[in-house]
């Protein structure tokens, strides 16, 4: 009998014209598909998510499909909003760096690195910085690019049933964490960058630890681009899908892998330089199209451009051992001296002696500095850097306190995700999963 989905009685003759149904009471099933297909009855709505496919995170993907076709796609954002950038109002300059870490947790040495370049140019002491932490720091975030390209590279393969590009991606990842973990006490989130320098100098044998890991790390990516780049499967799930014109990449703010897989070398590295990047001598890898493969063919290129400045800051670090990685003003200065031990990350005992038995004005000093924190004279500032994902722009507004008035971070994975519709609709759904994987966005710094 045929009723309307809220009908409590059966429908008279002339309500029932208004709906569609399927009396399938011993008939032909072919014939009763054949009839559903030329009415359309294909062109369905469907939920992807909220779950994690090929992100970090969950998104909400909202798909109008025609059969296997996809119409048009709905990205649904702050399934992960944590309210970082209004938390930093509450706290000092410097506590800000435990918050911003958070963001983009695959690459968090980048959000911590481009608050600090804007801190420091609030002070005006961006000249001051000395030049053992800058190192320091694009030691790091290259170290970071390289883990952030990894794991989307890996992360992507998985979602397409290749599981060993997700155990190889890790695989390096897990080496580079290592690294990390020697140097800054911690595995992810590290508050290891502060306005000023960086928190501590390099451990005893660390260069010669990063260069005992290097080659492995060398390997695996080797390894990864091996099982793909000349795979036929990965070929044909990669080219010419997922594709974007460079207008469109350029009307949706869209930086990063894509453009450069378009054939635009525009990285903030080479154009507009920070921390020392002019120094080093390496290339931005392009290609001719901004397909899924080439997006992937980039992101390969560009970690062995990484591992090639990263050579050259460790001959820079060992040839200014010794030097301080801290600013020389003492109202900036982080007071604390710290020193990663057996049982962890912890002050020195030299500093807490002084603090404790010699000193008063020492420890009254520490105290007000890391309670209260220091003033930064008001005004506003536009900080960008050179993220894995793209274009990274930190906006920080001062009262003159010891607090943030505003603090807003420009994502490049939340611009990126704009493109997702550009890229997938009129295709396959199955290319949609390619599509977001290559996007690369961590939904931590899409919502913030």
């Amino acid at each position: 009998m045929t009723q309307s989905p809220r009908a409590t009685k059966p429908l008279n003759e002339e309500e029932a014209a208004k709906y569609t149904s399927f009396d399938a009471v011993g008939g032909d099933w072919a014939s009763i598909a054949r009839q559903a297909e030329e009415l359309g009855e294909e062109h369905i709505v469907i939920n992807l998510g909220p779950v994690h496919p090929a992100t970090h995170g969950v998104l909400r993907c909202q798909f109008e499909m025609d059969g296997e076709n996809v119409k048009e796609i709905r990205a649904a954002t702050g399934f992960l909003h944590t309210g970082i950038e209004k938390n930093m109002e509450y706290r000092t300059w410097t506590q800000g760096v435990a918050f911003c870490t958070r963001m983009d947790y695959v690459a968090p040495i980048f959000q911590e690195v481009a608050y600090c370049l804007a801190v420091e140019k609030l002070l005006g002491v961006t000249d001051q910085i000395p030049e053992r932490a800058s190192a320091i720091r694009v030691l790091l975030m290259e170290l970071g690019r390289i883990n952030s390209h990894l794991v989307a590279i890996g992360s992507g393969g998985n979602e397409l049933g290749a599981t060993t590009m997700l155990t190889l991606g890790f695989r390096g990842r897990e080496d580079i964490l290592r690294i990390m973990e020697d140097i800054t006490g911690l595995r992810m989130n590290h508050e290891f960058i502060r306005p000023g320098g960086v928190l501590e100098d390099l451990p005893e044998g660390g260069i010669d630890y990063i260069r005992e890991l290097l080659p492995k790390i060398r390997l695996t990516i080797s390894e990864m681009q091996d099982l793909t780049m000349a795979n036929p499967i990965f070929k044909m799930r990669h080219v010419d899908v997922a594709v974007s014109p460079l207008s469109s990449l350029m009307a949706l703010s869209m930086t990063g892998p894509s453009v450069r897989a378009a054939g635009v070398p525009w990285d903030l590295r080479k154009t507009q330089p920070y921390c020392g990047y002019e120094k080093y001598e390496f290339d931005v890898p392009v290609a001719d199209k901004a397909d899924a493969y080439n997006r992937v063919l980039v992101r390969f290129n560009e970690c062995y451009q990484s591992l090639r400045i990263i050579y050259q800051v460790l001959d820079q670090l060992e040839k200014t051992a010794g030097q301080p990685v801290m600013i020389e003003d003492k109202k900036i200065a982080w007071p604390a001296r710290l020193s990663i031990q057996s049982d962890g990350q912890g002050q020195t005992p030299q500093h807490v002696q002084e603090i404790m038995t010699e000193s008063m004005e020492s420890l009254i000093h520490h105290f007000k500095l890391v309670t209260e924190g220091f003033r930064v004279p008001a005004g506003q500032v536009f900080q960008l850097i050179e993220h894995p994902k793209g274009v990274m722009g930190v906006h920080l507004v001062s009262d003159g306190g010891t607090r943030p008035y505003r603090a807003h971070f420009r994502d490049a994975g939340f611009n990126n995700l704009q493109s997702l519709g550009v890229m997938a609709e009129g295709g396959m759904l199955a290319d949609t999963i390619v599509a977001l994987a290559m996007i690369d966005p961590v939904m931590g710094g899409v919502d913030r």
